[in-house]
């Protein structure tokens, strides 16, 4: 009898190299609806790879061969790789690279490979479950539903999209969207790179890629990011930092379609879509000379402004915090937790994060793990850790007064509620400071910041 329950339509890649696995991984996984597939001499296809859970065997054998180039297999297909060798099973990285964990004996048995394996499908499982939950972006605010209406206008395109935005707003999940919203480009890998992080003197061998035995070191062939783009979309963060002598590098590569590896005299048809981010004012560098104008018109096809934070107002603030917070808490969890209180909302949605997305995050994991360990919204403990996160970031004052954010809806909202908290406790400052689960100054402070004063009943009657 077949079981497929735990393992259903599994690609298994096998490069066996000198050794004979091919057929023993086959029969071990007979019974399961796997497909093992002798990948030593077949061209793998990463659309097929995107959309079908893929493993890969690979024997060590293969190294020594030159055959497999090992980063660019995990950058072109993306999938976990069991190593087989006949080495004790440790962590030796001569015989297995250190970026790789998952080890079998060449003398496997059956059930250790069957082991492996649904361990590997649990974390395949897992990874898709996750990214799925967070593919969705929260655009509740008119400014970031008219970006992805801008996402999903130029998506498609096949020009080079330029994205700006402060540092923390998402510009490689904008990035993403472009690439996989694309008909063609879509299926392809994308590559991303942060080009403030690129170490001097690397630049020509990341990028560009060697042959083998180009220089000392070299011992296979190594495809640069360019290459590896090749069919996607090659995403350069902060492309506002590559130095003036990278840059014409970089220009001369989207100009010709075409890169030539060191120590070979062959140049490589390319065909990938560039999307450029900066937190920096291009234009601005531009005037300064530390850009090239023709490569900045080369990557500015197409512009895409990310809004911040702050200009993204209270809405987006509070719905991505009660989206962090759900991840670490836990659905489960959370569910058996009071709603978020409403002074931890109010809180969110008046603090002001330099950092955009990326600090409000940081901000939700810390919370979030609290809640997790008490069980509880503990507010003197969770007020703590907002005080910590205000006082670590002081905004200069000038800074706070260029934000231009409309809240006078979520204004009106929030003091109609303290109103009819007040109503409900006869106006009893403490009564009504327990009932939304603030303190007694808190209270004071909306009361003050809403303008309302203890005689406003009188004054409602009178009306």
């Amino acid at each position: 009898m077949r079981t497929t329950a735990k393992i259903e339509e599994l690609d298994i890649y096998v490069w066996e190299g000198k050794a004979d696995i091919v057929d023993r991984v086959a029969r071990c996984m007979a019974s399961f609806d796997v497909e093992v597939i002798r990948a030593d001499d077949v061209a793998i296809s990463p659309e097929r790879t995107a959309s079908r859970p893929s493993l890969a065997i690979i024997s060590v054998s293969v190294i020594d061969s030159g055959a497999l180039v090992l980063r660019d297999w995990q950058a072109a297909h993306g999938i976990p790789v069991v190593w087989v060798g006949a080495a004790p099973r440790d962590h030796d990285p001569t015989s297995y690279p250190s970026e790789y964990s998952h080890i079998l004996p060449l003398d496997f048995t059956c059930a250790e490979l069957r082991g492996m394996v649904m361990k590997l499908v649990a974390q395949i499982r897992a990874h898709s479950a996750k990214t799925h939950e967070s593919d969705a972006m929260i655009a509740n605010s008119e400014c970031m539903q008219a970006l992805l209406h801008e996402v999903d206008t130029f998506a498609d395109c096949d020009t080079s999209v330029l994205v700006h935005g402060e540092t923390g707003v998402g510009k490689e999940r904008i990035a993403q969207l472009l690439h996989e919203k694309h008909s063609r480009y879509g299926q392809g890998p994308f590559v991303a790179v942060n080009c403030g992080a690129i170490p001097d003197g690397l630049f020509e061998s990341l990028f560009f890629g060697h042959s083998k035995g180009s220089f000392t070191g070299a011992v296979v062939a190594h495809k640069g990011y360019f290459e590896q783009a090749d069919g996607g979309t090659l995403f350069l963060d902060e492309i506002g930092d590559l130095p003036l002598y990278q840059q014409v590098k970089l220009l001369r590569v989207l100009e010709d379609s075409a890169v030539t590896r060191i120590g070979s005299a062959t140049p490589v048809k390319l065909d990938f879509r560039l999307v450029a981010a900066s937190n920096k004012v291009l234009p601005q560098l531009v005037k300064d000379g530390t850009f090239r104008a023709d490569l900045y018109y080369r990557l500015a096809v197409i512009e895409l402004k990310i809004p911040s934070l702050e200009e993204r107002g209270a809405v987006d603030k509070i719905a991505i915090f009660k989206a962090f917070i759900s991840q670490v808490v836990g659905n489960e969890r959370l569910s058996a937790l009071p709603d978020l209180p409403y002074w931890l909302a109010d809180a969110v949605a008046d603090t002001y994060f330099p950092g955009n997305v990326r600090e409000l995050r940081n901000l939700a994991e810390r919370i979030g793990v609290t809640v997790r360990q008490i069980g509880a919204w503990d507010a003197a403990r969770l007020q703590r850790l907002l005080a910590l996160a205000r006082s670590s970031q002081p905004v200069p004052a000038e800074s706070v007064a260029e934000v231009v954010v409309d809240r006078s809806k979520w204004d009106m909202a929030e003091r109609n509620r303290v109103l009819a908290a007040l109503d409900a406790n006869g106006w009893r400052r403490q009564d009504t400071a327990l009932y939304l689960g603030i303190s007694r100054k808190v209270l004071w402070e909306k009361m003050r910041k809403y303008q309302i004063f203890d005689e406003e009943p009188e004054t409602r009657e009178s009306e």
